[in-house]
């Protein structure tokens, strides 16, 4: 226990020294005063925080790490944050390249933490480059498999970094394939974790979080089950009214002056794509050749809509639009939420449908 707590300190000071003023508060769901044997749930980011909050409403004690409105792909964690996963009974994060910081936090804890990974529970993609994307990569290199009981062995350390591998009881191995290396250039895979846009996807996710739930808390499983269901019920239409969007659309085609996180939506109802950057790009700024092709794509193909992406600077996307007349509308990616939406209950379902009407205007 001593050795838990000088270690947490440790990092405690790593991080105030790191994060200076970017550090960001997290965000707790309401909880039923009634039921002090609540689960304390931990999500990294908004999807995982929806769905427990669906499945479990007031029965758990519900935290999500991601302020409303913060940048998710530079977030750093914060003491506070570190202290809430330690004591957590469940933390839940994707498990993408994004999330390398929760595997070194697991890596320096010595008790052990039930965690699930989202990528876990479905089959990942890798990201794509499609014709006219800048190409830049600028993922961290990170290979893992999952384990929902983690061990932390501090034993093999050298030099302050943990060596560690997990392993899921929901098995997909994301180590990087380098057959296909060129000129000794290893060639890494990266997937794209943004595993929740697709409902089919959300449904999975749900379905194993509920399992997860209903062991973890005998007691009220029954009820989790029953909300779970409903609540699938409801994904399983909203995957029906976005599959018949497609099939009355006049093009399959969508416009991204962005990222685009949204490749496990496309692939599920079978729609083309072109975009600035990959999903999690860092970059904020395309090259003129890009922007270009963009422009040229959007002209020839009559295309009558520009996406972006919520909290964007859209700085992009208002060029193609000023450079051919398209209208500008935003895709929801529910990484993140807005202050305004988080505090209004904005929920997974609410952002989806509204990325259907934009879906309806983009597509005819």
């Amino acid at each position: 226990m001593k050795r838990a707590i000088f270690v947490l300190v440790s990092i405690f000071a790593i991080l105030l020294f790191t994060t200076g003023c970017n550090r960001q508060q997290t965000v707790q769901a309401p909880v039923d005063a009634g039921n002090e044997a609540s689960l304390q749930i931990v999500t990294t980011i908004f999807p995982q925080y929806d769905f427990v909050r669906q499945i479990a409403e007031d029965r758990v004690e519900l935290t999500m790490l991601l302020s409303p409105g913060a940048e998710s792909h530079g977030f750093e964690p914060t003491p506070g944050d570190i202290i809430a996963i330690n004591s957590a009974d469940l933390l839940v994060y994707v498990g993408g390249h994004g999330d390398i910081w929760v595997e070194r936090i697991l890596a320096s804890l010595d008790t052990e933490i039930r965690t699930v990974a989202l990528m876990d529970l479905v089959e990942p993609l890798e990201e794509e480059i499609v014709e006219g994307m800048e190409h830049g990569h600028h993922h961290h290199e990170h290979s893992h498999s999952h384990d929902h009981h983690h061990s932390h062995d501090h034993e093999d350390c050298d030099d302050g970094e943990h060596e560690h591998s997990h392993s899921h009881d929901h098995h997909h191995s994301h180590e990087h394939d380098n057959d296909d290396c060129d000129d000794d250039h290893h060639h890494e895979h990266h997937y794209d974790e943004h595993v929740w846009t697709s409902p089919e996807n959300a449904i999975l996710i749900v379905e194993a979080l509920t399992d997860i739930l209903a062991e973890l808390d005998p007691a009220n499983a029954e009820f989790f089950r029953s909300n779970a269901a409903a609540y699938i019920a409801e994904l399983e239409e909203l995957d029906r009214a976005f599959a018949e969007v497609v099939a009355t659309g006049v093009r399959t085609t969508l416009i991204f002056g962005d990222r685009f996180p949204m490749r496990y939506f496309t692939d599920a109802y079978g729609l083309t794509y072109f975009a600035a950057f990959t999903g999690c790009s860092a970059e904020t700024q395309a090259s003129p050749a890009t922007i270009a092709f963009l422009i040229e794509k959007v002209r020839t193909e009559d295309i009558p809509v520009v996406l972006h992406v919520e909290l964007s600077n859209r700085l992009i996307a208002n060029v193609i639009v000023e450079a051919t007349g398209a209208r500008l509308l935003e895709m929801h990616s529910l990484h993140n939420v807005s202050p305004a939406d988080y505090a209004a209950g904005v929920t997974y379902l609410e952002l989806m449908r509204r990325n259907m009407e934009t879906l309806r205007e983009a597509l005819n």
